[in-house]
C-alpha cells in the first residue's frame, strides 16, 4: 500500500457561495492536510483523509473572514477543523472518477459526492513521485448547521445555501 501525502505549496482548497443571488464570493482554507493510501495505480482504490483548518477560511476581507469563523457560521472555537474521509471511489470513463466520503462541519457530517479527474503521476526535480488531482463537488451549507441568513430590504436572499468546493491537489508519494 502506498502512502500518498497533499503538497499544500502545489494544492489550493477553495469554494464559491453566491452573494446576493447575482454575484459570487470565492474563498479558500490556506492550512489543511491531507493523506492518500492506495495500492492501484489509477487510485481506483484509494483511501481519502482530509482536513483544513476553519481559522485559516479567507475572502479576502477580514470582517467577512471573521463573520464566517463565528458561531454564526463555522464556530471555529467550538469546531477548529472540517474533515472529509472517503468511503467509495467509481471510475466513471478513463480518469475521471466519482468519489463519496462523509464530511463533517460544525460535527455535523453528511454523505458528499466529489467529481474527481486524474491527472496522472510523474517525478518532480528532486526524485518525489507526484500525483495530481481536480475535485469539485456541490453542498448545502444549512445541512452542516452554517445557518446564518438574512434578507435584504427587497427580500433577496443574502448568503445562498448552495456551496460549490474545488480543490486542486497535488501529491507525494512518501
Amino acid at each position: 500500500m502506498a502512502i500518498w501525502q497533499i503538497d499544500p505549496n502545489h494544492s489550493e482548497v477553495t469554494f464559491k457561495v453566491k452573494h446576493l443571488v447575482i454575484s459570487t464570493v470565492s474563498g479558500k482554507f490556506t492550512s489543511f492536510e491531507g493523506t492518500v493510501d492506495a495500492e492501484q495505480a489509477d487510485f481506483s482504490d484509494a483511501k481519502i483523509s482530509f482536513s483544513a483548518d476553519i481559522d485559516s477560511i479567507t475572502t479576502g476581507n477580514e470582517q467577512r473572514d471573521g463573520h464566517l469563523k463565528s458561531a454564526d457560521f463555522f464556530d471555529a472555537v467550538g469546531h477548529p477543523k472540517l474533515t472529509f474521509v472517503s468511503n467509495k471511489i467509481v471510475c466513471k470513463s478513463g480518469n475521471d472518477f466519482a468519489v463519496t466520503g462523509d464530511l463533517t462541519i460544525r460535527g455535523i457530517t453528511k454523505p458528499v459526492n466529489l467529481d474527481v479527474e486524474f491527472g496522472g503521476t510523474q517525478g518532480d526535480f528532486y526524485g518525489n513521485t507526484v500525483a495530481g488531482f481536480e475535485l469539485n463537488g456541490k453542498i448545502n451549507r444549512q445541512e452542516f448547521g452554517l445557518t446564518w441568513s438574512a434578507v435584504t430590504e427587497a427580500g433577496g436572499i443574502v448568503v445562498s445555501d448552495d456551496v460549490k468546493l474545488h480543490m486542486n491537489v497535488e501529491l507525494h508519494k512518501k
